[in-house]
């Protein structure tokens, strides 16, 4: 099996700059590609940082095209396969929404194609007034030029049918670009263990890639010491857990070397994607209030998750 060479590149996105966040996110990526990476992921929200609320963000996110081109252009450059973190698209005219906003990651190959395009489905609450939701849309694999290939962002590590989707589908490696930060907890969570988003983060990465025999790359925002940023960018394979990992929110970059017969290992082992393909498999993935006698029960779950911020 190959071993692939990935740059996970933690940035800190200045708020609403969009030239300043692509030239330092390219000055990452040329060195990801002079040091041989063939993948290089950046973190959700790398252009604009999330600031709905400003004035000039919807027209910000307008321009989303200029900077998908100048990322396509670049890979072609490097010679670099680029998930250039999440870029925010703004549809205005669209026919159900004046002004409907989407949080995008592509998988652009190393000739400057899109070879992937995914739309964040499970939205974090603050998020669900601002973006539309691929709610309803099934998780696609892309084939690429590094193999089979799910991409995911931030809050929908929390779910692990999402993950369960994509290795039902053959997805080998799972991209995940993040804007996670240590105040997304609330108050009470804070109260009890100030580190819990961080305890999160490390917890969910490692067991997703155990659960699924598959490796994670996990590009989160960093930023400024006191701003509750959390970092903790890594790639994150069964059996080892991090093989590198940025372990404060400091802006920074790791390249590392996945050697992909580890995943066929811990598969041999566990044998999870051999079961979750057998025609007797147990479990239904698509939940339904409908299906389920017992929804009634979970209700209030969305209001009380709504209310978390």
């Amino acid at each position: 099996m190959p071993t692939i060479k990935v740059a996970v590149i933690q940035l800190y996105p200045k708020p609403l700059d969009l030239e300043h966040n692509f030239k330092k996110a390219s000055n990452f990526v040329r060195s990801a590609a002079a040091q041989g990476a063939e993948l290089a992921v950046l973190p959700e929200y790398h252009l604009t940082n999330w600031l709905p609320k400003d004035p000039s963000f919807a027209g910000l996110c307008d321009q989303w095209e200029t900077y998908l081109k100048k990322y396509q252009e670049l890979a072609k450059e490097c010679g670099i396969c680029i998930v250039p973190g999440t870029i925010v698209e703004g549809h205005r005219g669209e026919e159900k929404e004046e002004d409907r906003l989407l949080n995008v990651a592509y998988f652009i190959g190393r000739d400057g194609e899109i070879l992937g395009k995914y739309v964040k489905k499970n939205l974090w609450g603050p998020e669900r007034d601002h973006l539309t939701s691929s709610m309803h849309a099934p998780h696609e694999v892309f084939d690429t030029p590094i193999g089979k290939v799910g991409m995911l962002i931030c809050w929908d590590l929390a779910f692990p049918e999402a993950f369960r989707e994509l290795i039902a589908a053959g997805a080998k490696i799972i991209i995940i670009p993040t804007f996670w930060t240590l105040n997304d907890c609330n108050a009470a969570g804070l109260a009890r263990n100030p580190a819990s988003e961080a305890l999160f983060l490390d917890s969910m990465l490692t067991t997703r890639a155990f659960e699924n025999t598959c490796a994670v790359v996990f590009a989160n925002a960093g930023g400024p010491p006191g701003k509750g940023y959390a970092g903790l960018s890594q790639v994150t394979v069964p059996f080892v857990g991090p093989l590198a990992r940025l372990g404060s929110a400091a802006e920074g970059m790791v390249v590392v070397d996945v050697d992909m017969q580890t995943l066929e290992d811990a598969e041999a082992n566990y044998q999870i994607r051999s079961d979750i393909s057998r025609s007797d498999w147990h479990y239904d993935y698509r939940h339904s209030r409908l299906d389920n006698p017992h929804s009634g029960d979970n209700e209030g779950t969305r209001d009380e998750q709504e209310s978390r911020d």
